[in-house]
């Protein structure tokens, strides 16, 4: 099967499962929104910005560093090697996600009030920190999958997180209900634990069943994996880190800003439960088919840069953004005209119908950019990610700072269309740039 071949499969599994699970999401979350109330999620949603700083921090360079390094080897026919990463970058997650539920769990109410400024958070990092290493053991074994090119298993285990998450928050409402207890939004969190357990679960058992990464590595070889991928997780994971460092303080200053502008503390958490529970998720929706394009496109990008295909690169890369571009601009055309009858009708809320409609400006950059970055990562030109991202997130920061106040969250929505449009052309100019770095120069005749 050619690369192309591969990609457009890999790509169409993990979009079928990724539409899916989405589907699954959108509707779990107006459930969310009618059974605990705009204010409860913003206060859950406070928490995800310290969550995926753990995930950043000890998980996620890891998963991407796994996935190239896999890609690489299987190119050159190391299989073994290939397995050996593996094994190396289970061992460190694990670790490292261990480390962070005990750091965690030891300051919760210290991150609750200080960092994220409402004490009623600390209850909900608790429990979501369990699921930590669950989501190591899923996302190493998900990255392996990808790095061979293999969609199944990370497609089928993205639908086990989900349906487990959702049945669980679900059978745990009813069943507090039919026994005269009133449900708290502790029961979301407590879903995303048993979601990442069953989705290690199913991974780790559909691992061992179809790919049989036996023998086992030994030590040595195991180290020299290990040092391997902290060599290459290194920049990604302090690029990772950074960026979900300046997303928490984004996030975590949004309600306070609005507080600022002239709101109460229940309007303005209430206005970012809207915002983050309700538009977002349905602005991003769609993107679950450039996600799994910019999922596929990292290992084939680095499978044929490896090969020395130029002219494969160059034509896979156009035609992978392109058609995000595209698709971007469809999205932003539907939003723009069912904007406000989604709001009313799924949502019951008139806010959100004017928060889609002017989020629905960024669909064309927002989708472009998931390709994008994903590609400079396999060329291996991570830095340029990190500055790139960072550029987008300080415009929205700015944004929180300068705008909210003085506009409310609208001054914010028009931060993200700005920072996304910066992040789409700073891309281009890499890209750009590195194309012609690689062309070979012309001697003198």
């Amino acid at each position: 099967m050619t690369l192309k071949q591969t990609m457009i499969r890999g790509t169409l599994v993990l979009t079928g499962a990724g539409l899916a699970s989405r589907f699954m999401g959108f509707f779990f979350r107006i459930f969310l929104s009618h059974a605990f109330g705009e204010e409860n999620v913003g206060l859950y949603q406070l928490v995800f910005p310290v969550y995926a700083l753990c995930v950043s921090v000890g998980i996620a360079g890891i998963e991407t560093a796994l996935s190239r390094t896999v890609a690489e080897k299987i190119s050159l026919g190391r299989k073994t090697e290939a397995v050996s990463a593996l094994y190396a970058a289970l061992i460190l997650t694990v670790s490292l996600s261990f480390l962070a539920v005990l750091i965690v769990q030891q300051n919760t109410v210290f991150i609750a009030e200080t960092f994220l400024g409402d004490a009623r958070c600390a209850p909900l990092l608790v429990i979501i920190t369990y699921a930590l290493p669950c989501a190591a053991v899923h996302s190493c074994i998900c990255g392996y999958s990808f790095g061979m090119q293999r969609t199944r298993i990370p497609a089928l285990s993205q639908l086990a997180e989900q349906t487990g998450r959702i049945l669980t928050v679900l059978l745990l409402f009813f069943l507090l209900r039919e026994n005269g207890r009133i449900p708290s939004i502790q029961l979301a969190a407590a879903g995303i634990v048993a979601g990442e357990l069953i989705s290690a679960f199913v991974s780790s058992r559909l691992l061992f069943r179809d790919f049989r990464p036996s023998p086992r590595p030994g030590p040595i070889r195991l180290c020299r994996s290990a040092a391997g991928l902290i060599r290459l997780s290194a920049p990604l994971t302090a690029n990772r880190t950074a960026v979900t460092l300046l997303q928490s303080v984004e996030a975590a200053s949004i309600p306070a800003c609005l507080k600022l502008y002239g709101m109460s503390t229940s309007e303005s958490l209430s206005t970012y439960g809207v915002l983050t529970g309700m538009a977002l998720p349905c602005i991003l929706f769609p993107s679950a088919i450039t996600s799994s394009v910019s999922t596929m496109l990292l290992p084939a990008v680095t499978t044929a840069q490896a090969s020395g295909k130029k002219k494969d690169l160059a034509l896979l890369i156009s035609r992978a953004a392109g058609s995000c571009f595209i698709l971007g601009l469809s999205c932003c055309l539907f939003f723009l005209l069912t904007g406000n009858l989604i709001g009313s009708l799924l949502f019951h809320s008139s806010t959100a119908g004017k928060f889609i409609l002017t989020l629905a400006w960024i669909c064309p950059f927002l989708y472009t950019n998931a390709a994008l970055g994903s590609t400079i990562n396999g060329l291996g030109k991570t830095g340029f990610t990190f500055l790139i991202s960072t550029s987008g997130l300080l415009v929205r920061i700015a944004s929180v700072f300068l705008a909210i106040p003085r506009f409310g969250i609208q001054g914010y929505l028009w931060g993200l269309l700005a920072s996304q449009m910066l992040v789409s052309l700073l891309s281009l100019i890499t890209l750009f740039t590195a194309g012609r770095s690689r062309k070979p120069r012309k001697t003198a005749s």
